[in-house]
């Protein structure tokens, strides 16, 4: 099971991996029509209305008030596959860039990795 995770991980040193031009392609979809404003820390953990893992590039985090937040972990992204369920311990009302998020395998519920969040990258709804 290790070696499927090492593949992966070779892919950061290189040219992306299919997953990650995969994983951008999507990514510009779900963000496309909306303009990035400034980082942000933290996202308010009441206000998500779903979430989204794209494959080894970022999670998505959708909001009550219809912006996106893009989080692309500095460590950690090649582990990042859409059928992994996303598990956080967090002690405040708040999801930071400095919280890990544990990967849990869908079917097994065998750990799939972790990572560590950056930056949250709002992308409002555009305005009509």
């Amino acid at each position: 099971m290790a070696s499927a995770h090492e593949n992966h991980a070779h892919g950061d040193h290189a040219a992306p991996s299919a997953a990650q031009v995969r994983g951008e392609a999507r990514l510009a979809k779900i963000v496309e029509g909306r303009t990035a404003g400034a980082p942000e820390d933290c996202i308010v953990l009441q206000q998500i209305s779903s979430t989204e893992v794209v494959d080894g590039t970022a999670i998505v985090y959708r909001m009550n008030n219809g912006t996106i937040y893009v989080n692309r972990p500095p460590a950690g992204a090649s582990f990042l596959r859409r059928d992994v369920v996303l598990v956080t311990d967090t002690h405040s009302p708040n999801l930071c860039g400095v919280d890990i998020v544990r990967l849990l395998d869908q079917g097994s519920r065998m750990s799939a990795g972790s990572v560590g969040l950056g930056k949250f990258i709002p992308y409002p709804r555009p305005a009509r």
